[in-house]
């Protein structure tokens, strides 16, 4: 959500955030919506104003004994009364309008992110590790689990549909282990708090994260009228909504592995082998909430606490800097990490860290009280994955796989796996 003060005062600005967001201009559009409400706002006051000095003046012409007045005065009260109503519920209407079309426009991007229509603009910031050398034709991970007879995307599907799958015995434990370890580092050397959210949620929470109201269509809806979370950035940031943080208090950096869930609407045709794109997948989530000039160091620290999960596994990936094409609804500047699969034989998204200044904050109304005593400001928000378990489930089975199908096990996941060092297949 924008400033509408700020648009008022640097349309120019706005419609040039826009333009490098491949979008029309809106500045003008959205400058006469506030106008209209706010000439609308105007003369419902005017009316209120006349209202309260007419009701004054009853008493005082029923005190001189004006009755002819008094009854005038009593008609034009109420004939104020009912146009008051009809006004009040048109200035509410405007209101929405107004807020409904600035809902739905994107945040603009920081000036040093790449402009660029799609994926293909995004640049490569730097790449670290090793590219696994294979003797052997390298497999895809389905064809790896399904071997092993530790992943079933058929009973799946016969459960729930397509975009599903069963891990057994030792891929559901190395799962879990994944998690376990993510969360040990990160709470552990990186400050983070753990945090086990509701894996639903209502609608406004997904409205202050921006997922509603435009990607409606990418989210799960019970018949009760809440949301299954498509990631955990949405009850973590949410966990500020409404309240003014004092400034010491930041940044305040949580974290939580949850299921996530997501309809892949858009999606049809792609990744339908495998565990890249599931409706239902879990996900270590970082958010951090900050002060304006605390964001783009903790973006940076965030992109290095998911690295180091990357490095300690001893897989070889790179990091974008995502075009404005290509970047997510509510970011205003997004680093994704991509990891190699030797499977596929190319790079695949596995992270993606996003700063996204004070738009979600306004969306949810989240402030803190500055140190120095000045008026509440809003918090800056950032998010990433750190990481996403299944993919990086998937980087394993794909870059640790040996000649005769079995998997080593890395040696940083050892311990969480009891000693297994080597998945050999078999429940």
């Amino acid at each position: 959500m924008f400033d509408i003060r700020w648009i008022r005062d640097n349309p120019d600005l706005f419609d040039d955030g826009l333009k490098r967001r491949n979008l029309e201009p809106k500045a003008a559009e959205i400058i006469k919506l506030d106008e209209t409400r706010r000439s609308h706002v105007k003369n419902l006051q005017d009316m209120q104003n006349r209202r309260n000095a007419a009701s004054k003046e009853i008493g005082n012409a029923k005190a001189s004994g004006n009755e002819e007045q008094a009854t005038a005065l009593i008609a034009e009260v109420a004939e104020i009364k009912s146009t008051l109503q009809k006004s009040e519920e048109e200035e509410r209407a405007l209101t929405e309008g107004l807020e409904t079309a600035l809902s739905e426009i994107p945040n603009l991007p920081l000036d040093d992110v790449p402009v660029g229509a799609d994926e293909n603009a995004n640049i490569v910031h730097n790449t670290e590790g090793d590219r696994p050398q294979f003797s052997f034709k390298p497999k895809e991970h389905f064809e790896l689990g399904e071997a092993l007879g530790l992943m079933d995307f058929e009973t799946a599907a016969r459960l729930s549909g397509a975009r599903f799958v069963i891990l057994k015995g030792a891929l559901a434990r190395l799962e879990r282990a994944l998690a376990s370890f993510m969360l040990d580092v990160h709470t552990t050397e990186f400050g983070y708090t753990e945090i086990q959210p509701p894996a639903m949620v209502r609608d406004h929470a997904l409205y202050g994260t921006g997922q509603l109201p435009k990607f409606a269509d990418d989210l799960f809806r019970t018949n009760n009228d809440l949301w299954l979370i498509p990631t955990a950035e949405v009850p973590l940031t949410n966990l500020v909504r409404e309240t003014v943080t004092e400034e010491a208090g930041l940044p305040k950096r949580v974290t939580a592995w949850t299921q996530c869930f997501r309809a892949e609407a858009g999606s049809a045709g792609r990744d339908t082998r495998g565990m890249i794109r599931q409706h239902q997948f879990s996900k270590v989530e970082l958010v951090s909430l900050t002060t304006e000039e605390q964001s783009l160091d903790e973006l940076e620290r965030m992109r290095n606490c998911a690295e180091e999960i990357l490095k300690r596994l001893r897989l070889h990936y790179q990091v974008l800097v995502l075009c404005t094409g290509d970047m997510g609804f509510s970011a205003r500047k997004t680093y994704d990490l991509e990891v190699w699969l030797p499977g596929q034989n190319k790079f695949r998204e596995i992270s993606s860290c996003s700063v996204c200044g004070d738009f979600q904050a306004r969306r949810m109304n989240a402030r803190y009280k500055p140190a120095d005593g000045g008026s509440p400001r809003f918090i800056h928000t950032l998010n990433g994955s750190g990481l996403a378990i299944g993919r990086t489930l998937v980087a394993i089975l794909e870059n640790y796989q040996q000649e005769d199908g079995s998997i080593l096990v890395p040696d940083i996941l050892q311990p969480y796996m009891g000693g297994l060092s080597v998945v050999i297949g078999g429940e």
